[in-house]
């Protein structure tokens, strides 16, 4: 018998699970899978994730491991263009900071054992939730037979799949875009080191951002005739079958920037579509929904595991007052409506990077350069735009 429920260990359920426990409220996870994810997926922190993060102790050490993004410049045909510094965005975290989330992941997970490690159920499936009206019962399956867990307070943490939010019949406001992209991790020789570029190419825009351990993620956006967006793939192999493959974006790399790869050191190779989902509640009587079961917002910009870390840490104080007896009705519809507005402000920002990104003709592409030039030249214009990037 637990006092609440989090469903989903992935990095938004695992840094919950921290806030709860280091406030001495009694948690059990549920997780799927039966081993954390091996690779790299999400890589960016913004700072006000870092801050979130700070209370749960493990900030320290993810910046430790990973890499402190603190400029961006823009390239196009190989002259920089714009170049915006993060020093002004946080006193205590000036930088973004890149981070592979299986390390990320890692951390958390480490953190919470700390704290009861006997917290995280992994190779647990949930098949159906029951509510009595006073606690929630979560019947399960797993290599060791069924299984029942037991709470008063339900957090779903379980992604854009999410089985808590089915369950509950909380709908989605879905929007499709036309824009897919192929992403994959490599090691870096270019020069750029710490610094985050996007390279502005009429076939579509590069993206490109330093890991730990002298490696750098490439991010390309596909156009008519590249190979269409499929699943995740790992070690060089082909991320849809028809061409995503680590040569593939070695080639397109080489054509919209001039720079030089080396497929043969590909260690990730991603290729995704783009849609944004909000949910119409985030709060279903004693159920929370947070992360991606409550807002999937497009990976361009890397708001998305930000976003549920944020969410976590508005919603921890909340949860150990209602654990304690407190009447926090109020407390959460405010809650709601405060993290959805973020949600649906991220997803706005997401659809102008994607729009900057999008293939063009020679001449619009030199007016869009020229205007992406000339915005970045004005001082409190690219501070405001450092700033957005950044959450801010």
């Amino acid at each position: 018998m637990a006092e609440v429920l989090i469903v989903g260990a992935g990095p938004v359920g695992l840094f919950m699970a921290a806030l709860l426990l280091q406030d001495g409220v009694d948690v059990q996870v549920l997780e799927q899978r039966s081993a954390p994810e091996p690779h790299s997926r999400a890589i960016g922190i913004h700072p006000p994730a870092l801050m979130a993060l700070a209370r749960a102790g493990i900030a320290g050490s993810l910046v430790a491991e990973g890499v402190q993004i603190r400029r961006g410049v823009a390239v196009a045909r190989g002259k920089t263009l714009a170049e915006m510094s993060f020093d002004g965005v946080s006193d205590r975290f000036p930088f973004v900071l890149s981070l592979p989330q299986c390390r990320t992941e890692a951390v958390l997970e480490r953190r919470v054992s700390e704290l009861d490690d006997g917290a995280v159920h992994r190779a647990v499936r949930l098949t159906r939730l029951s509510d009595d009206g006073a606690r929630f019962t979560a019947e399960a399956e797993s290599p060791r037979g069924a299984l029942r867990y037991s709470a008063p307070l339900l957090i779903a943490a379980d992604g854009v799949r999410s089985t808590v939010r089915a369950s509950q019949g909380i709908g989605l406001r879905v929007k499709e875009y036309p824009d897919s992209y192929l992403m994959g991790d490599f090691a870096d020789w270019t020069g750029f080191g710490p610094d985050a570029a996007l390279f502005l190419a009429g076939a579509g825009i590069v993206e490109s951002f330093p890991l730990p351990g002298q490696r750098r993620r490439w991010v390309v956006r596909l156009g008519p005739g590249d190979p269409p967006p499929g699943g995740p793939a790992a070690n060089g192999h082909a991320a849809n079958g028809q061409g995503g493959d680590a040569c593939w974006l070695m080639r397109c790399v080489r054509e919209r920037t001039g720079l030089e790869i080396d497929a043969g050191t590909n260690s990730m190779l991603s290729s995704f579509g783009v849609r944004s989902r909000l949910a119409r509640r985030m709060v279903a009587g004693r159920t929370v929904l947070i992360g991606d079961a409550a807002h999937e917002v497009s990976p361009i910009g890397g708001q998305g595991m930000n976003l549920g870390w944020i969410d976590a840490a508005m919603l921890a104080p909340i949860v150990k007052a209602a654990v304690r007896g407190s009447d926090v009705t109020g407390s959460l519809r405010t809650f709601e409506h405060t993290r959805l507005r973020a949600a649906a402000r991220a997803a706005r920002q997401a659809e102008i990077n994607m729009t900057l990104g999008r293939p063009l003709a020679d001449g619009l592409l030199a007016v869009r350069n020229r205007a992406i030039g000339g915005i970045a030249a004005v001082p409190a214009v690219n501070s405001l735009i450092a700033r957005r990037f950044t959450m801010h």
